[in-house]
């Protein structure tokens, strides 16, 4: 037992957890004794082991008698998420027979509690009463630490420094993290907002441009939106003089404005000068209508028709109804 309870006193601050492992081993041999149920209590508190210190403190308390270590216990409870607990551990008649130093400890961890539900004003109006004390008491650098971080949370940076830098004169052991925390304030200070960076850099920006920059926008858009019409009338008039130009005799070119193709025109179209009309493709007339045609030749005049269906046509008997179905046929194929 004697072995397990020197491990866990030597590893609790270089290995908590295995102090940890030590300590139950000697609390199930001593299970009997107050100190070493109070030294299960700090081991599992350095652990983190909350509940169980609080359980193996409160053991030694009743064991031994008066206020143990009552502010380990309520700092316990404040991990747990009870700040309440521990502000009420404060007002129990054992605080009032904490030596000095415990009861620096315990104003410490009820100032933190009340930090945590939000009690900024009050958290430091409770340590204000104990700032009074020597500097060179053991726990004033705890309590000037203490006091410097509530000042930082309230955001009054310079008299957090100032507690900060009286913590560091105090804590000739480095005990706290005083002389670090300084630093990292001073490199904060040093170091602008990058936010602040961003705003000169568009300012400046804005400058050059001449004013907020609307105007000349506003001015850029309206130039793009009339080079833009002009090349576009200038584009549709040259493509209607090509076309005129390109448009094959009897189309565009030389007809009037209300004189109408005829069909004779119509055929003329793909004909070259002294070239004879070529054959009528079947095949060629169903892809320019997305159906699916038979091929088949047709010589002039038409003896077979196809209609837009894809069915033929029956062949008239009688020639006058036979040339008034080709001109039938040719004006279904025209459309």
């Amino acid at each position: 037992m004697a072995a397990h309870l020197l491990m866990a006193g030597t590893l609790a601050e270089e290995d908590p957890a295995l102090a940890w492992r030590h300590a139950r081993a000697a609390r199930s041999k001593g299970g009997r004794i107050a100190v070493v149920r109070e030294t299960v209590g700090l081991v599992a508190y350095r652990a983190g082991e909350w509940a169980e210190a609080i359980a193996e403190l409160r053991a030694a308390r009743r064991m031994s008698g008066g206020p143990g270590q009552l502010p380990v216990i309520a700092d316990c409870e404040r991990a747990l998420g009870h700040p309440e607990k521990a502000i009420e551990l404060s007002r129990s008649a054992e605080a009032a027979d904490l030596d000095p130093g415990s009861a620096a400890e315990l104003r410490i961890v009820v100032a933190g509690a009340r930090a945590d539900l939000g009690q900024l004003d009050a958290a430091l109006a409770h340590l204000e009463g104990a700032l009074g004390t020597d500097a060179d008491e053991a726990f004033s650098a705890r309590l000037f630490y203490a006091y410097a971080d509530l000042l930082l949370q309230a955001n009054r940076r310079p008299e957090a420094v100032d507690w900060f830098m009286k913590a560091a004169e105090a804590d000739p052991d480095e005990e706290t993290d005083a002389g670090d925390r300084l630093t990292e304030l001073a490199d904060e200070q040093a170091e602008p907002p990058m936010a602040d960076e961003d705003a000169a850099r568009d300012d400046d920006a804005l400058d050059e441009l001449g004013g907020d920059g609307t105007d000349q926008i506003v001015v850029d858009v309206d130039d793009a939106s009339d080079t833009d019409d002009t090349s576009a009338t200038e584009d549709a008039s040259a493509t209607d003089d090509a076309s005129d130009d390109d448009a094959p005799d009897g189309l565009g070119g030389d007809l009037g404005g209300d004189e109408l193709p005829t069909l004779d025109d119509i055929r003329d179209v793909d004909r070259l000068p002294n070239q004879e009309p070529a054959d009528v493709d079947p095949a060629g007339t169903a892809q320019h209508l997305d159906v699916q045609l038979p091929e088949t030749n047709i010589a002039e005049p038409a003896v077979e028709q196809i209609r837009p269906g894809g069915v033929s046509a029956p062949e008239p008997s009688d020639p006058a109804a036979q040339q008034q179905h080709s001109l039938f046929s040719h004006n279904e194929l025209d459309r």
